[in-house]
């Protein structure tokens, strides 16, 4: 049976290219909102972080009706760390669209999202987005998307699908350039037109892939899926299975069960197949499971995670200050918080070590492990982590490290430097083209992009953008140097000073400010010199009766201070380095407090 009221898509697109500036229009011309009625720019970005770094973490559901026909529309993250949130949510979809930036072309994550559509034989339609940027090169972007297409091996029908030109933040779209859109009705009449409706049993069993779960504390558990067969109602009685595992469960009472309409969930006695829905009242539901009649428990294959590339060590907290910030302090906590994760986030791995207190968590990139640690220092969560290191396997008999398809966008000056640090990171230019504004596209080991972000901003003058996505693995490729500077540590605990701080400044970039607290061992700036240095912050001035006014602590003036942001401080530490996280303060120390058994362990390693 075909279900022509429905529609179910998804937006796919690399960072920042518009997806959920055009779902925001969608929801205003689809009715959502009252005329009179305030709304939020990017009101699916409701997570606080989502807002503040102005990217999409988390897959969200809405939907819009447009005229008879319901579209439950799916808007899924463009940055290549949260992929598995688009790999899983491809599966509740009959087809996608496919923004593009008419400046930017196709970058890294528009290769990623676009194979994954292709793969599961999703019908695509491209929409040539920001059309209204003074820069726009719409015909050649067109091109670029098509080469793309033929390059991932799309089939005759996937080319021949329309190209709608659109401006996500003007709320208009148009089939030809030449004739201006007034609105999204081109859009959404293209949607209808291709995007096929949902075909499938009406009156089977009841059959449903969970591909992502909420949290309620009232309810607890919701999983969100896509009802492939048959129809469910509230207060039946269902069991979970999993393709992977075969385990089929004891028969629960489905609780409550809601569909989408606009930002709201609403209660539903029923839904039939096609429609996308959230059902409560089952316990342990996990992303996989296959929600079915207790008559024909048949489980759904779920879509293949692309595997983590980067790890990293999360342990309990035994600095000086430990136990000082934090609400969650124990290996208890920590173990908790990590395996609970695990229950949302499919990309994400957690193993145990030999120590208890310790945790190897494996993800994605480095975004993708920073943005949980921020998650959980907001929680309340006190904690340590290691420098991030790259997944290697073996392959062949030979080691293999992950390699990523990077592409930089700079001004034409500063393309050579660009180059030459790649370069020395072990990567090769694949492609290069433009003329004021250089496309460069690199192939280049993870471990070469670790602490690369913050000098490619400095040679570029903030003016370059750089993105990059896991393309393959690859053997090792050699030494990749991590960092030509040292640290300055702190050498007492204390109380920084303007006096002391002064007199440190001369020897490179200062990350504190007076009144810090500080330890033994802890790192409180950058040394412009190759080795650590050991200074003292909390130095007080000699009080004599000469008097002396520049010499005051109110003219001592710091030139260098610079406040160290979360990435900022992973892309920092060295492997004899951690970082301390609180829910106040980011601290990076050594692992050994000590400056003693730093020199010995120094002394022990030229000897050997």
């Amino acid at each position: 049976m075909v279900r022509n009221d429905i529609r179910n898509i998804a937006i796919i697109a690399h960072v920042d290219h518009g997806k959920t500036t055009l779902v925001d229009e969608m929801l205003k011309q689809g009715g959502v909102y009252r005329e009179n009625q305030q709304v939020a720019e990017r009101v699916m970005d409701s997570n606080d972080i989502e807002r503040e770094r102005g990217i999409t973490i988390l897959a969200k559901n809405t939907a819009v009706h447009y005229h008879d026909t319901k579209i439950n529309i799916v808007d899924t993250p463009g940055h290549a760390d949260f992929g598995g949130e688009v790999e899983r949510v491809l599966k509740m979809v009959d087809g996608v669209l496919l923004l593009v930036d008419s400046f930017e072309g196709p970058m890294p994550q528009t290769r990623f999202v676009l194979r994954k559509a292709l793969s599961l034989r999703l019908p695509v339609i491209v929409v040539i987005n920001k059309i209204d940027r003074p820069d726009a090169r719409c015909d050649e972007v067109v091109d670029e998307v098509l080469d793309l297409f033929i390059e991932l091996g799309a089939d005759e029908t996937a080319l021949d699908r329309p190209i709608v030109f659109a401006s996500a933040r003007h709320g208009t779209a148009t089939l030809n350039l030449n004739e201006p859109g007034t609105d999204l009705r081109p859009l959404f009449e293209t949607i209808l037109e291709h995007i096929p409706a949902p075909i499938g049993d009406m009156e089977g069993p009841a059959q449903v892939l969970i591909s992502t779960i909420d949290y309620n504390e009232y309810v607890g558990r919701i999983g969100i899926g896509r009802i492939n067969r048959g129809t469910l109602a509230t207060g039946m009685n269902v069991v979970k299975t999993n393709f992977s595992t075969g385990t089929v469960s004891q028969p629960l009472r489905l609780t409550s069960l809601y569909t989408f309409d606009g930002l709201r969930r609403l209660p539903a006695e029923t839904a039939s197949m096609g429609d996308i829905v959230a059902m409560s009242g089952l316990e342990d539901i996990s992303i996989g499971d296959t929600v079915c009649d207790p008559q024909a428990p048949d489980a759904l294959p779920f879509v293949s995670i692309t595997e983590p590339t980067v790890t990293m060590t999360f342990s309990v907290n035994n600095s000086p200050f430990a136990g000082r910030e934090g609400t969650f302090v124990t290996s208890r906590h920590l173990r908790a918080r990590l395996f609970k994760e695990l229950q949302t986030d499919v990309s994400l791995r957690v193993n145990e070590t030999d120590s208890p207190d310790a945790f190897e968590v494996r993800g994605r990139g480095e975004l993708h492990l920073s943005i949980l640690i921020e998650n959980m220092r907001r929680q309340g969560y006190e904690f340590q982590v290691s420098k991030p290191q790259v997944i290697y396997r073996e392959i062949d008999g030979k080691k293999c490290e992950p390699i990523e398809r990077m592409v930089a966008d700079v001004p034409q000056a500063y393309a050579g430097a660009v180059i030459e640090k790649i370069g020395r990171r072990r990567g090769t230019l694949e492609s290069m083209h433009g003329l004021n504004r250089v496309r460069l596209e690199f192939l280049i080991p993870s471990r070469g992009l670790f602490g690369y972000r913050s000098e490619f901003m400095t040679d570029t003058r903030g003016e370059g953008i750089m993105s990059a996505v896991f393309e393959k693995y690859e053997p090792l490729k050699g030494d990749i140097p991590h960092r030509n500077v040292g640290a300055l540590v702190c050498f007492e605990t204390g109380e920084a000073t303007s006096y002391g701080l002064f007199n440190t400044q001369e020897r490179g970039t200062l990350f504190i400010t007076p009144q810090t607290q500080v330890y033994k061992g802890m790192i409180c700036g950058q040394n412009a010199r190759p080795d650590d240095l050991v200074v003292n912050v909390c130095k007080q001035k000699h009080v004599t009766n000469m008097r002396n006014a520049s010499a005051s602590e109110d003219s001592l003036k710091l030139v260098s201070v610079h406040p160290m942001t979360l990435e900022e401080c992973l892309e920092f530490i060295d492997d004899d380095e951690l970082l301390e996280v609180t829910p106040q303060n980011l601290r990076m120390r050594k692992r050994e407090l000590s400056h003693q058994d730093r020199a010995r362990a120094v002394a022990r390693s030229k000897a050997e």
